[in-house]
């Protein structure tokens, strides 16, 4: 019998709808049936590709004698972190503070005033090894409620005064040393053998990639800008060697288990996706190594495959999950091989691959190139043949609800592949999910975080005005379309209006056009994905840059000044500001291109830096004039115009 999520659009509430736990999704309902009945609340916070999350609905959610404990003694919520990171960030921080660590599923006992007096992510049913099971941690709650309510509410009020929002310390100074600083956090932490930082688990963090790749490039210190670049090519060639890269069917998995990139979580993220083909294109452009563009290419061809809807839309999520059990959708036998390929060609491919007859992982097999050598298109058909056989074992789950931060971002990536090759089907595909979130993600100039099935979900927050900023101004980069420029800046006067302190500086998550909870947080750390105030100084530099308009200078410096404060005590947890303070400190080059006849639009923008605006003329005018008959390059950096030249500027 369905509960309360069956009328839910999530596709993770809609996993939960035949539970016989009695849910209720976030809301009034809920919570007045809490107060009324005198119970307390049990919050329960993941998504629908969580593994974790799986495990515990299977063990818990979908037993019956625990659903009867849940009914009889609380009131239960469900809520989808992706559809609802204000519920998830305020409650994940009671989490951390209580527990020292966090995740989902995220699972929070809380009053009918919603603070919270419990935390912790996954618990097993049963009581094993010291840990608690989830039916002896309901019973003991359920007691603690009748027997010594006090004590459970005066916890939480304790609680509530130790997590409320703390902001940082008002500043006006804008502080260039923490470049430096950040690199030399990472290179204390920088895995000098097999890539990437610290120990495993090992994640992606791109925008981490990404920072320290451009201090490379624009800072002066030769040391520093040495281990930068080099930290991020042996991250980005490892990765793309590992088996968190999809050998047979490209994309990149969440994140590894192992400290070489072997074994990844293997779920797939729409974020990581877009954040690594920025990184990949990134560091083609600085090196001129074809495997790194290569690898952003085939990144997006998964995504195009497997990820993307009728009208351009992308997708949020590919589970890891399949008949019960993790990654098994993507491990191989060196005989299944073989006898799908044939003896001689599937022993060669299996070598090249790194497939043994003993397994690479737990007796099965993880495609990949750790074992060294080029990084070809070796064996393509062969791979191709496997990608075919495996899509015949089960249907992996999406997550196809469209979120507009994660769409924002992926209109990035598609950006930045096409400033980068030249290639239209790039351009297109980003100009067309723009259209899609223009058409079913905003309404006037509020945006609407999610949708699915042409359902709406809550109003936007922070982060997705925040990101899809930064779209449309990479859409302008790319274009020159004035459009793009003015309708980032018709969404900034929003962002003032809704999540702006007036009291202070910086931005609040969520906004005047969302509901409130027991705290209003600004996050300014950058986690798997960066922050909203680290991506709103990123989107407010370059509008200063491009506008060139007072006041949009003054709020780029206020806010630059803001995360100076906020990323004090760990600046190498803010890549992404810090990516802002270094656009602040060396702007990108103005460039305006006469093309001859002789030379066309793609050709020429595979030749242009990045870290540019560009406005490519199909002929000469008064101004701007051929030289020697040849496409013309008119450069303006630093407030200083160059003499017309034939050549493209160099990074």
């Amino acid at each position: 019998m369905a509960n309360r999520l069956k009328d839910q659009s999530s596709p993770y509430l809609l996993q939960h709808a035949e539970n016989p736990v009695d849910w209720y999704p976030w809301g009034e309902e809920a919570f007045a049936k809490a107060k009324r009945e005198d119970k307390p609340v049990f919050l329960s916070v993941g998504y629908s590709t969580c593994h974790w999350c799986h495990v515990m609905a299977h063990e818990s959610f979908e037993d019956g004698e625990t659903a009867a404990l849940l009914n009889r003694y609380f009131v239960c919520i469900k809520v989808d972190r992706e559809e609802r990171p204000d519920i998830d960030s305020v409650y994940m921080t009671v989490c951390q503070a209580l527990t020292g660590g966090g995740g989902w599923p995220l699972s929070i006992f809380m009053t009918a005033q919603q603070k919270p007096f419990y935390a912790g992510t996954y618990f097993p049913p049963d009581s094993h090894s010291g840990m608690i099971g989830f039916r002896d941690l309901l019973r003991a709650i359920a007691e603690q409620w009748e027997t010594n309510k006090t004590a459970l509410i005066e916890s939480a009020e304790q609680i509530l005064s130790h997590v409320g929002a703390k902001d940082v310390a008002e500043s006006s100074l804008i502080d260039r040393e923490l470049l430096k600083r950040a690199v030399s956090l990472f290179s204390q932490s920088f895995d000098s053998r097999y890539g990437g930082f610290g120990t495993a688990p090992k994640f992606p963090t791109p925008h981490n990639l990404i920072f320290l790749l451009l201090y490379s490039v624009t800072e002066a210190d030769k040391e520093e800008t040495v281990f930068s670049h080099r930290a991020v090519y042996k991250t980005l060639e490892q990765m793309r060697r590992g088996g968190i890269f999809d050998q047979i069917g490209f994309g990149f998995s969440r994140y590894s288990t192992d400290s070489y990139f072997l074994a990844p979580h293997f779920e797939k993220m729409l974020y990581d996706n877009a954040l690594l083909i920025l990184a990949y294109v990134s560091m083609f452009k600085v090196s001129g190594e074809p495997f790194f563009l290569d690898t952003a290419e085939k990144t997006a061809a998964y995504v195009f495959r497997e990820m993307t809807g009728e009208e351009g839309e992308f997708y949020s999520a590919q589970d890891a999950d399949s008949e019960g059990e993790e990654g098994r959708f993507y491990l191989w036998d060196y005989e299944e091989i073989c006898t799908l390929l044939g003896e001689e060609t599937g022993a060669s491919f299996c070598e090249y691959y790194g497939i043994t007859k003993q397994g690479n992982f737990e007796g099965k097999n993880i495609p990949n190139r750790l074992g060294g050598g080029a990084i070809a298109d070796s064996f393509d058909r062969e791979r191709q043949m496997l990608y075919e056989h495996r899509k015949s074992r089960y249907k992996l789950h999406i997550d196809d609800k469209i979120l507009t931060s994660w769409n924002a971002l992926m209109i990035c990536a598609m950006v930045f592949l096409y400033r980068t090759t030249g290639k239209q089907r790039y351009l297109q595909a980003a100009e067309r999910t723009q259209k899609f979130i223009e058409e079913n993600l905003a309404a006037g100039d509020l945006l609407f975080v999610s949708c699915r099935d042409r359902a709406r979900s809550v109003n936007g927050f922070l982060d997705d005005y925040a990101y899809y900023m930064a779209a449309l101004i990479f859409l302008y980069d790319a274009t020159a379309e004035p459009y793009y420029r003015e309708r980032a800046q018709t969404l900034y006067h929003q962002v003032k209006k809704q999540f702006a302190d007036t009291n202070g500086s910086g931005f609040f998550l969520y906004g005047r056009e969302n509901g409130r909870l027991i705290t209003r947080p600004k996050e300014t750390y950058d986690g798997a994905m960066p922050s909203g105030n680290s991506v709103i100084a990123y989107c407010l530099v370059r509008l200063s840059q491009i506008l060139e308009e007072e006041e949009i200078k003054k709020d780029a410096e206020r806010q630059l000044a803001y995360m100076s404060a906020a990323a004090q005590q760990y600046p190498a947890g803010y890549a992404m500001f810090l990516i802002a303070l270094i656009l602040y400190y060396h702007p990108p080059m103005k460039i305006t291109v006469v093309l001859s006849h002789d030379d066309s639009r793609e050709e020429i923008l595979s030749h242009l830096p990045l870290r540019s605006e560009v406005n490519i003329l199909p002929r000469a005018t008064e101004d701007y004039r051929l030289l020697n008959g040849k496409t013309t390059y008119y450069v303006c950096h630093n407030h200083v115009c160059l003499p017309p030249d034939n050549s493209p500027p160099h990074l």
